[in-house]
């Protein structure tokens, strides 16, 4: 009844996609939310979870909100009504989740924050991520590492950061700056448009047209007579953004080479274009691993057992510390692109073709 009261008005038609709960031994059924099927992380993201809590005997409810705040909020609450015992949620705004929560908390369902932090709310029983500072470490390592500074004495990088709604944005851009700002201060980088920080450098919902439009304003005011030699990207939908506007004023063609140019999630576009030679890196972040991290998690929960952590000092959620646990992401570059994403299984060398 207690159910019934508090959410009844949340029984209602939910749109976006969603897969039907998915039969299994009858151990308890796990919520899934999930942002967008937009980026094909996601998607595997939502398949893994999906097949690895079945075969640990769950039924499963898997929905995606498509980035809009009010699907995700009814999809969650639609959720607590048909009476799931535990939630995994990947936020599109870590910030809009906290009076849902309540009503979880209220029907003693353990809340699990996957990748994104959920902020403002008590009520995240845990957080299962990859080590977002190393990865913005990684992204401004590989454009130190492949910029030739000797040739360009100062070279001049331009900044992107990922969605201002989402931590792991603001993670990733001080990992980037704790490399590049030494050599910002040195003079051996040159910030040209003089754009720095997440409020000014910050792409809401990591739209990489948002991105692309940026690059194009940032080329047609500061290099119309310089070159652009290095761009942090934080994700392989920006940086494919990025690409698309520096080869449309001649990047990548005769005297005019491609700037270094980082990313994030080892998306097939970005893995050709790193073949290419267009993009330089990305961070390979195995949602496999992810997605078996939290099952366990989940399983271990739900079944009266101390869920295996392994960090309980960085995410402050603005309430509470959440007990996390953080696996390892791996840089790629056209150098290691055989022994990371492919001798993993993660892709196939035909996808790449």
């Amino acid at each position: 009844m207690k159910k019934t009261i508090i959410l009844a008005a949340a029984a209602v038609a939910v749109a976006g996609a969603a897969t039907a709960p998915a039969f299994a031994q009858d151990k308890g059924t796990i919520g899934i939310a999930m942002p967008t099927k937009s980026s094909t992380r996601w998607i595997s993201d939502g398949d893994s979870m999906v097949k690895q809590f079945e075969e640990a005997g769950y039924e499963t409810i898997l929905q995606y909100a498509e980035d809009d705040i009010p699907t995700q909020l009814s999809q969650v609450e639609n959720m607590l009504v048909r009476g799931v015992d535990a939630m995994v949620i990947a936020a599109i705004d870590g910030t809009t989740l906290s009076n849902v929560l309540a009503n979880a908390a209220a029907m003693d369902v353990p809340v699990v924050a996957y990748d994104r932090l959920i902020r403002d709310s008590g009520d995240v029983s845990y957080y299962t991520t990859f080590d977002n500072f190393k990865v913005g470490v990684q992204q401004a390592q590989s454009l130190v590492d492949a910029l030739d500074m000797d040739n360009c004495d100062p070279c001049n990088i331009e900044l992107f950061g990922g969605s201002p709604d989402d931590n792991n944005a603001f993670f990733f851009y001080d990992g980037g700056m704790s490399v590049l700002q030494p050599l910002i201060d040195s003079g051996k980088l040159n910030v040209k448009s003089g754009q720095t920080g997440m409020d000014v450098v910050g792409t809401l919902r990591w739209d990489g047209s948002v991105a692309q439009a940026r690059m194009d304003n940032l080329l047609s005011a500061y290099y119309t007579d310089d070159t652009v030699d290095a761009v942090l990207s934080p994700y392989d939908g920006l940086s494919i953004g990025i690409i698309s506007s520096l080869k449309g004023v001649g990047y990548g063609s005769g005297d005019q080479p491609m700037p270094v140019i980082s990313g994030q999630d080892a998306e097939i576009p970005s893995l050709k274009a790193i073949q290419a030679g267009d993009q330089t890196s990305t961070v390979f972040k195995d949602t496999r691993e992810l997605a078996k991290v939290t099952v366990a998690l989940v399983d271990d929960i739900l079944n009266d057992r101390e869920p295996t952590i392994n960090d309980t000092e960085t995410y402050d959620n603005g309430v509470k510390v959440v007990p996390s646990y953080l696996l390892e992401p791996v840089s790629v570059t056209k150098d290691n692109i055989e022994s990371t994403v492919i001798s993993s299984g993660y892709y196939t060398a035909d996808q790449l073709k």
